[in-house]
């Protein structure tokens, strides 16, 4: 594991934080690339590319640590304060699918306040995010966060005593979620590709997005190492995320979606 690159003097470059850069960065650059194929000003892009930015930063840290404030307490400042009360700078912990979740709720609003076409600018970012998925995750791997159960499976690492994969579970094999929801970022990036390739109705890359997404994680969390604060639920001795229960709701809804325009878009005919 590599969780800090190297150092500028006595700060630390950390390898989650350098291919989170770098998965934003070529996510601009694709969806930039795509705007004119969806009739959008290309400035355009950039401009909600920082909205987008900000909204998955705060809502990752802010899912983070209502569910983990009893790592604050007496500290409360570290949850925004990129110099901690231990020395260390940087804001670690954050919790993806809080900045799934925020981001779909202010992208919308301001695609509508910029008076941008919604579907098409959606589709336009939707590969994006599925290519920084697969890139972001690489950076998990490198700083063990995000790691699975312990695993008699071929494919288990273990994780060295320096991160925390290794601080929970010493010596032992873990599921590598890491690898695999890197792997299945840069599949479903390339799914999207080509379904693009033929023609379908106004949202349709964004909805499938949302629903190969959703549908991936809700399966990989199974394997997922999570702390009980985060188990939404338990049946038949099964644990449930909270992440879980966004995902399914998402699930749900961009089937529902998949399945309802085309028919409405007949009708109309």
């Amino acid at each position: 594991m590599h969780p800090v690159l190297f150092n500028i003097g006595s700060i630390p470059i950390r390898s989650y934080g350098v291919m989170l850069a770098l998965s934003f960065l070529l996510g601009i650059m694709l969806a930039y690339k795509r705007a004119r194929k969806f009739n959008i000003e290309p400035t355009r892009i950039i401009d909600l590319s920082l909205v987008i930015i900000i909204a998955a930063a705060v809502g990752s840290r802010f899912f983070y640590v209502i569910y983990h404030l009893n790592e604050f307490s007496g500290h409360y400042l570290d949850t925004i304060n990129p110099f901690q009360s231990n020395g260390e700078v940087g804001l670690a912990g954050l919790s993806m699918m809080g900045g799934v979740v925020l981001v779909l709720i202010l992208t919308p609003l301001f695609i509508k306040i910029w008076k941008m076409p919604l579907w098409e600018t959606l589709d336009a970012f939707s590969p994006s995010f599925m290519l920084g998925v697969g890139i972001t995750r690489i950076g998990c791997f490198l700083n063990g966060c995000c790691y699975g159960d312990p695993t008699n499976w071929f494919w288990g690492v273990v994780f060295p005593p320096t991160c925390a994969a290794g601080w929970h579970f010493p010596g032992m094999d873990l599921h590598p979620t890491q690898l695999i929801s890197s792997a299945a970022g840069f599949i479903m990036f390339g799914i999207l590709l080509l379904l693009e390739r033929k023609p379908r109705f106004r949202g349709y890359t964004f909805l499938m997005m949302l629903a190969l997404y959703s549908g991936f994680r809700f399966t990989i969390d199974f394997f997922r190492y999570y702390e009980p604060s985060m188990v939404f639920t338990n049946i038949g001795g099964i644990d449930f995320s909270n992440n879980q229960a966004i995902t399914i709701v998402i699930l749900l809804a961009a089937v529902a979606s998949l399945i309802a325009i085309p028919k409405i878009a007949k009708r109309k005919r």
